[in-house]
């Protein structure tokens, strides 16, 4: 995986780490059930660099246009305090979240997958964009994951921050 210097001194700074859901943690499938519920896969391996990652002192956040009972229960199960889902203008969310942790833009990392996402990867510190994103999201961001969301890109996000804060 190749980070350059600059994306790897962007990463020393980060405090707190955002992220997308559908497409992110998950591989943007939604399957439904006759019963009319969604259903969503998380990799087990993204899973564990987040709870690393908070191990080292460094907050998870989730911002997801969607709200999912789904997505709460896995952040829950991981320790991910922050959790904002319906969120119509993510802005905002990213805003509440830099001033309630009193964690400056610099020192947040964002990680997306489509053009709702913008707006934040313009904004923070470290923008990513995970293999499968849309083309505009991979043009504006410092940095592009290997594997597609939902298949350990956040894992490689949460490895490449731990590597760079030690």
């Amino acid at each position: 995986m190749l980070i350059t210097k600059i994306v790897k001194k962007k990463a020393s700074r980060i405090r707190l780490l955002i992220l997308d859901v559908d497409g992110v943690l998950t591989d943007g499938h939604l399957w439904m059930t006759e019963q009319g519920e969604y259903m969503k896969a998380f990799h087990i391996h993204d899973g564990l660099g987040i709870k690393r990652l908070q191990e080292a002192g460094i907050t998870v956040a989730i911002i997801s246009s969607r709200q999912s009972n789904i997505v709460t229960q896995r952040m829950q199960a991981l320790g991910v305090k922050h959790i904002y889902q319906g969120v119509e203008t993510k802005i905002t969310a990213l805003q509440a979240l830099s001033t309630q942790l009193n964690i400056s833009l610099e020192s947040i990392a964002y990680v997306g997958d489509d053009e709702v996402d913008l707006p934040i990867m313009e904004q923070v510190g470290l923008s990513i964009a995970v293999a499968n994103a849309v083309e505009s999201v991979k043009k504006q961001a410092d940095w592009q994951t290997i594997r597609p969301g939902g298949q350990g890109a956040v894992r490689e996000v949460c490895d490449i921050i731990l590597a760079t804060s030690q």
